[in-house]
């Protein structure tokens, strides 16, 4: 047998154990080797590998029991870590997570809508380290880091066009962040991300064509194809907003001005007609710009994200109505279960799939 070819069953075995060990539980070797399809004798050399890479541990056994007691053994989750970053308008999020993807780890910070590139920088690293720092993690067990930005994504993770934020177009975001840490860099776009997240863990997880609306104070949008965001030629897909025609650059201002978004949907909430009417308003706006993705690509589901995404019917009411007459077959529009974290938890998952990929997970 050629080397490329003892090296490619040498991965599949240990994908294949990985695979068994991380169903669940702590099985013998005797469950592996049933599980996996492999004789004892492999697994047993491919848990050695991945003991001393420290992706698989043995498990104490339990006292007391009659006879020698079968050698268990565990997936070892917190081996790499996933840093996922959400760099917005307003405020910068951090979040870790462990090779399963469970969340160890969130810090958010405020910053000026206006700040320039560098101070955007600055508070995005410093929410980053924070992060590490509570968790406990030192960097050397951080796999790589992924972020989230507002602006069209090229495949290198540079951002070509950022209108939203000063400074930013042109910023080679993944080199600055995975520099930051000695790790592999990557970077979305915010609301592919979020779509990403929603599909993996949130509102989305049964639905493999999505269009996800990201609502806040300004609005983005993202769609996946078969459960895989669809970036495009230049990976400027979804980005409807910049038809000025549509109207979603001028929709925000239907919830601002003498009031705060908040203020408008608490007074909705009481049955204020002038704040009724501005979230019809908005919400008119946005099934505009949503209408056109949903005719382009039919989406079993509409995900309402962003910071708007929290009022609930009293934004998805709206938007239902108005959408209504504009597509032939309306599908199911839902709100996010994720919250602000979306973009963030995106952004681990970016990071995981290189992650998993780069230890044959």
């Amino acid at each position: 047998m050629q080397k490329t070819d003892v090296t490619l069953v040498r991965q599949v075995n240990i994908r294949a154990t990985l695979r068994a060990l991380r169903a669940g539980g702590a099985p013998t070797l005797t469950e592996l080797a049933r599980a996996t399809g492999l004789s004892r004798q492999t697994v047993e050399t491919v848990l050695a590998e991945l003991a001393g890479r420290g992706l698989a541990r043995e498990v104490p056994p339990s006292e007391g029991g009659p006879g020698r007691p079968a050698r268990r053994f565990r997936f070892r989750a917190d081996a790499r870590y996933a840093l996922g970053l959400d760099v917005g308008a307003h405020r910068v999020l951090a979040l870790i997570t462990d090779l399963d993807g469970t969340v160890v780890g969130t810090e958010r910070a405020a910053v000026a809508a206006d700040a320039p590139a560098a101070e955007r920088l600055t508070a995005l690293r410093a929410v980053a380290e924070a992060c590490l720092t509570r968790a406990g993690i030192v960097r050397t067990r951080l796999g790589a880091v992924a972020a989230g930005t507002p602006g069209v994504v090229d495949r290198s993770g540079r951002v070509t066009v950022a209108g939203a934020l000063p400074g930013w177009s042109g910023l080679d975001l993944a080199g600055v962040t995975g520099g930051w840490f000695g790790r592999p860099g990557f970077v979305g776009n915010d609301a592919n991300l979020a779509a990403v997240a929603e599909h993996w863990r949130g509102a989305a997880r049964h639905a493999g064509d999505v269009v996800y609306i990201l609502a806040g104070h300004r609005l983005g949008s993202g769609i996946l194809i078969g459960g895989r965001p669809h970036l495009g030629r230049t990976g400027a897909a979804a980005e409807i907003g910049t038809l000025r025609l549509l109207g979603w650059e001028d929709a925000p201002a239907e919830l601002t001005g003498e009031a705060t978004a908040d203020q408008i949907f608490a007074a909705a909430a009481q049955g204020d007609p002038t704040a009724l009417k501005a979230i019809d308003r908005y919400a008119h706006r946005v099934a505009q710009g949503a209408s056109a993705l949903i005719l382009t690509i039919d989406p079993e589901l509409v995900v309402l994200g962003g910071g708007f995404s929290h009022a609930g019917d009293l934004l998805l009411t709206p938007l239902r109505a108005h959408l209504t007459p504009l597509c032939l077959t309306p599908p199911e529009i839902t709100a996010s279960t994720l919250g602000d974290e979306a973009v963030a938890l995106g952004a681990t998952r970016l990071a995981l799939d290189h992650i998993h990929q780069d230890l044959h997970i």
